[in-house]
């Protein structure tokens, strides 16, 4: 059981700094490596063109990302509850910075795909340690503030950073020379100092004297609710396939099916969808879960239809319609989904439950949009974004289903 400082054992010592300017520390660096892990999507047109290779394996590149994301969730997503948060922070914002590196010196497809997972793996061990480490800081310092309120902070910066990151790739693609070289140098130097900054912030977590034996991430299913958790599963899996479908191949639909080549409107258009996600939990963060389940269930098939038939008219202005309605019911849907499989299950399993709900979300990340990539190779973009869609309203029919008559 983790167990946090009491502010009596953990005032700062001189050369940290206090738990409200930790928390703040904490947000800054956590919203920085989300940044960093989206801001190739408007580049990555860039290599393509450069370097002559086929869509498909702009896919895989991005594939690797989501790879080492599942790989770090089930491996280390858990061990800062006695390694410490500050440590495990530090050492995923290092291996943000590591990629950022790598992204520098090796900048052929090999390279490319070991950056990409190695940026995976900081962002799964970062994602749960940097949450709980912000709701203890906040905890600290506003002990009589509702709970809730530092979980929505830790979303928005969450999905705020995510969306920011490809909004700023596409300032570099678009107006900045050398953007290849350029956007990574800046990034390397943001995530260096945030390092640095992680290492003032106060840790919240008592080391233990004696570190229990490594395993990895138990994943387990509420016995007693399997049905709505297999409905939840499949939701945040098609919801973090129109994710992936944005964050990895926004720049080719634009070009090949709307004739649109500008890398700032790509960087745009993956931003809009992700910052729609931040800002429609933030709108309806005082909504029931179950209501906002059901928006999200409505918004997302919504967007979809949207951006098909922005595919096939086309019309740019339909499809950022398309992608901030869907990003709007991602957002809802997942963080409600979250909200209900954690209330269904056990307290002392709910960890080894969320794990699995967030493997199913990231293995959405990999599996459509790898398939999607490989359609591209014999079809056009308009006909296989039409097919996807068709695809995720199945899925997300029949996770409506399970989850709404059972949660």
């Amino acid at each position: 059981m983790v167990t946090t400082v009491p502010p009596a054992l953990s005032a700062p010592a001189g050369w940290r700094v206090s738990h409200g300017w930790g928390f703040r520390v904490i947000a800054f660096a956590f919203a920085s490596c989300l940044a960093f892990s989206t801001v190739p999507t408007p580049l990555y047109a860039l290599y393509q063109q450069r370097d002559g290779f086929p869509t498909f394996l702009v896919t895989v590149v991005f594939a690797a990302y989501a790879v080492g994301v599942m790989a770090s969730l089930y491996l280390a997503g858990h061990v800062s509850d006695w390694l410490g948060r500050r440590r495990v922070i530090l050492a995923s914002t290092l291996a943000e910075a590591l990629s950022a590196v790598l992204f520098l010196v090796w900048p052929e497809v090999p390279g490319l795909l070991i950056a990409r997972f190695v940026c995976g793996v900081g962002i799964g061990a970062l994602t749960a340690t940097a949450t709980a480490h912000l709701s203890e800081l906040r905890a600290v310092t506003r002990p009589d503030e509702d709970l809730g309120r530092s979980g929505l902070i830790a979303t928005v910066v969450n999905m705020g950073g995510l969306g920011l990151g490809p909004v700023v790739g596409g300032i570099f693609a678009q107006y900045i020379d050398s953007p290849l070289t350029s956007t990574f140098i800046v990034f390397l130097v943001v995530l260096l100092v945030a390092a640095f900054a992680v290492c003032l912030v106060p840790e919240t977590v008592e080391r233990r004297e004696e570190r229990p034996a490594y395993r990895p991430q138990r994943v387990s299913l509420p016995a007693g609710a399997r049905p709505a958790f297999v409905g939840a599963a499949i939701g945040v899996f098609a919801a973090f396939a129109i994710t992936g479908l944005f964050m990895s191949l926004a720049p080719t639909l634009l070009a090949e099916g709307l004739h649109e080549h500008s890398r700032m409107l790509a960087g745009v258009t993956a931003g809009s969808m992700l910052g729609a996600a931040a800002v429609a939990q933030v709108v309806f963060a005082s909504m029931a879960s179950r209501a906002q389940l059901r928006l999200g269930f409505v918004l997302m098939p919504v967007g979809l239809a949207v951006l098909s038939v922005a595919a096939l008219l086309p019309s740019l202005a339909l499809f950022l319609v398309g992608s901030v309605v869907a990003g709007s019911g991602m957002g809802l849907g997942f963080r409600a989904a979250v909200g209900t499989v954690a209330a269904l299950a056990d307290p002392l399993s709910r960890g080894e439950v969320l794990a699995g709900i967030f493997l199913a979300a990231y293995a959405g990340l990999v599996v459509p949009v790898l398939l999607v990539g490989m359609t591209l190779l014999w079809v056009p973009s308009p006909l296989a974004l039409v097919g996807f869609s068709a695809a995720e309203l199945v899925l997300l029919a029949f996770s409506a289903w399970r989850v709404l008559r059972t949660a």
